[in-house]
């Protein structure tokens, strides 16, 4: 968005959420607080974003934004005013507009940011404030009025200074300013400390109505947006908003859910049509579930990729991959590193870990397979592990195509067995089968087919 600059005030030490990350780190859905309006500038077109951090958090923030962003560090407890102030030399002369977002307010929406510039552009306002109109606004600051008027901003009350509240609605502020930016750097440094030694720049709405210039306030289309977090109590009250909203949008794409409350659904999740998503089900991470899937009950799903056609029963996945067709469960665990192609299956009990199974491959039943190369049509017996740790280093065991593993088979890697073998059952393998070959016994020994 041309001529329009962005500032998110991260620099906060979230004392209330006794934590030893910084408040802005904590996650939502899956997400870190401060990458909301990271995004949210982003979509709408901002080119120059500037995050203020402080000395405690900058490296923590830094590491997780990278270039994406500028930064400005706040080197003194000066409050908001004092964040504005330390960005203004990446700011100041370089945007005719400055848009100020907390880096604790995950639910403002794309949406209300957007009226809220055109409503401040539209009428040439010095300032513009998203607000938001609430039954209860504790420890929210009010919008103060002229009595009788929607339209005159006379300041922003912090909550412990509104002494006229009532049982009626009250209009809150969000902490989401759109600011002339001339006017913002000529009347930033006339912001006065509070008693905590504190410079906040709410205050700059009530300098703007003493000039008599241009300040609006535009109440969001829903006050939950105004909602920031102090809290772990907050936060989770928040997630619990955003994770219904995630639920939802997924059902209107398509996505059936049959227990909405039940299903916990991670922000980057990506779930494609006619997919069922089953009761207690989580889908957590950069998680891609493809279409016409069967999900659930009780499955937890992350970081992983399933694709079309898939089931997963009652299973955990991580950092895994499902090729069309396959399924897994009930009762199974996909590790870091496994790989299931095409209509393979995999049935209870059975961990997998950095290993690969080729298409139409089935290990129905019990076992381990990690550090391994499973190739197509394998038949894996119950029971069947592959020793792939010798107390110091891990070594791979490689089963080639059409072979057939015998129930209680022990792979004693590093291990190959060729393609059309067999091993009987209760076998210690601990040399090379060779193809079409049989391998029985303790250890096994090879025999004619």
């Amino acid at each position: 968005m041309d001529n329009l600059a962005g500032i998110i005030l991260a620099a906060g030490e979230g004392i209330r959420m006794k934590s030893r990350t910084p408040k802005v780190l904590h996650r939502l859905c899956g997400k870190e607080l401060i990458r909301y309006p990271v995004e949210l500038l982003g979509r709408l077109g901002v080119d120059r974003i500037v995050v203020v951090v402080s000395p405690a958090n900058q490296k923590a923030i830094k590491e997780l934004l990278g270039d994406t962003v500028e930064y400005a560090v706040q080197t003194t407890k000066s409050g908001t005013a004092g964040a504005v102030e330390a960005a203004a030399s990446l700011v100041q002369g370089k945007a005719q507009q400055v848009l100020v977002i907390g880096g604790d307010s995950p639910l403002v929406s794309d949406a209300s940011v957007r009226s809220l510039i055109d409503g401040h552009l539209g009428a040439a306002h010095q300032m513009s404030i998203l607000s938001g109109i609430v039954q209860d606004g504790q420890g929210l600051g009010r919008i103060d009025r002229h009595h009788g008027s929607q339209r005159d901003v006379l300041g922003i009350v912090e909550d412990a200074q509104d002494t006229a509240r009532d049982d009626q609605p009250i209009e809150v502020n969000s902490g989401v300013y759109c600011f002339q930016a001339d006017w913002l750097w000529e009347n930033l440094g006339q912001v006065q400390a509070s008693g905590a030694q504190e410079r906040y720049l709410t205050n700059l709405a009530a300098i703007a109505a003493e000039q008599q210039v241009s300040v609006a306030a535009q109440p969001s289309g829903d006050p939950i947006e105004v909602r920031g977090i102090n809290n772990r109590v907050e936060l989770a009250r928040l997630e619990d908003v955003e994770r219904q909203r995630i639920r939802e949008s997924w059902m209107l794409e398509g996505v059936t859910i049959s227990d909405p409350s039940s299903v916990m659904i991670d922000s980057a999740v990506v779930i494609g049509q006619d997919t069922v998503i089953l009761p207690n089900t989580m889908l957590l991470g950069n998680t891609v579930i493809g279409s016409g899937c069967e999900v659930g009950p009780g499955s937890v799903i992350k970081d992983s990729t399933v694709g079309d056609n898939c089931r997963v029963t009652s299973s955990a996945l991580e950092e895994a991959v499902m090729e069309a067709g396959a399924n897994i469960g009930p009762f199974s665990h996909l590790r870091p590193g496994a790989y299931l192609e095409s209509d393979v299956h995999i049935g209870n009990f059975v961990e997998v870990k950095e290993s690969r199974f080729a298409a139409g491959s089935v290990m129905g039943h019990f076992g381990y397979v990690g550090d391994a190369s499973i190739g197509a049509n394998v038949n894996m017996g119950a029971g069947t592990v592959t020793c792939n740790y010798d107390g110091k280093n891990k070594h791979r065991s490689v089963v080639e195509k059409d072979a057939f593993i015998g129930c209680d088979t022990m792979l004693v890697a590093p291990v190959t067995v060729g393609a059309g073998a067999v091993t009987g059952a209760g076998a210690v393998v601990t040399k090379d089968v060779p193809p079409a070959r049989l391998a029985v016994g303790v250890p096994a020994r090879i025999l004619d087919r």
